[in-house]
């Protein structure tokens, strides 16, 4: 029971719903991936230039004999914003770590019910020390459209930011005064 999907997916898909389905699903998801690690880092690295130093410099330019060195910083503030910041931001990278842990659930293989089977399983599984017998296609199920949705959203991020930056839209008409005069002689 997912908040992100009503019914099941079908992996792998048996019809042109079903991939369609499964398509839109996962690039919706890869484009909040993509929004909340980006915001996520955003909010982290701009936290510190939240924190704003007041200074005071009425006792560096007092008449003599002024005391040296002279008291500058008068205090701090923004360091509870800062911290805010940086929680909003650990909060940021955890839900998309937590979107592509229900990516990954999403497409998990239903489980084996026969005993002879699951002991099978148990004794000829997957090794994880060998590349060949890692799960490859469970790996392209759940992220294949997911980073195709964090790529778009990517794509369209840059589009919006390159076109608001052009100097087309941002700059502004710089007016042109005329300082000479020109003389002729009238007839």
């Amino acid at each position: 029971m997912s908040p992100w999907r009503a019914q099941p997916l079908t992996i792998p898909p048996d019809s042109m719903r079903a991939w369609m389905r499964l398509a839109v699903w996962e690039v919706w998801i890869g484009m909040l991936v993509f929004g909340a690690l980006a915001f996520g880092i955003a909010l982290i690295v701009n936290a510190p230039a939240s924190i704003v130093t007041v200074f005071d410099f009425t006792n560096c330019y007092a008449t003599p004999p002024v005391g040296q060195p002279c008291e500058r910083a008068a205090y701090q503030t923004g360091i509870l914003n800062a911290a805010l910041d940086a929680w909003c931001g650990l909060l940021l990278l955890a839900f998309a770590v937590w979107l592509l842990w229900e990516v990954w659930t999403a497409v998990a293989p239903k489980a084996i019910t026969d005993d002879f089977l699951k002991l099978l399983d148990d004794s000829f599984g997957r090794s994880w020390r060998r590349l060949r017998t890692w799960p490859w296609a469970r790996l392209g199920w759940a992220y294949g459209f997911t980073l195709v949705g964090a790529a778009s959203a990517l794509a369209i991020g840059l589009f919006v930011s390159s076109t608001t930056s052009s100097p087309r839209f941002g700059k502004a008409p710089v007016p042109r005064v005329e300082t000479s005069q020109h003389f002729r002689p009238h007839q």
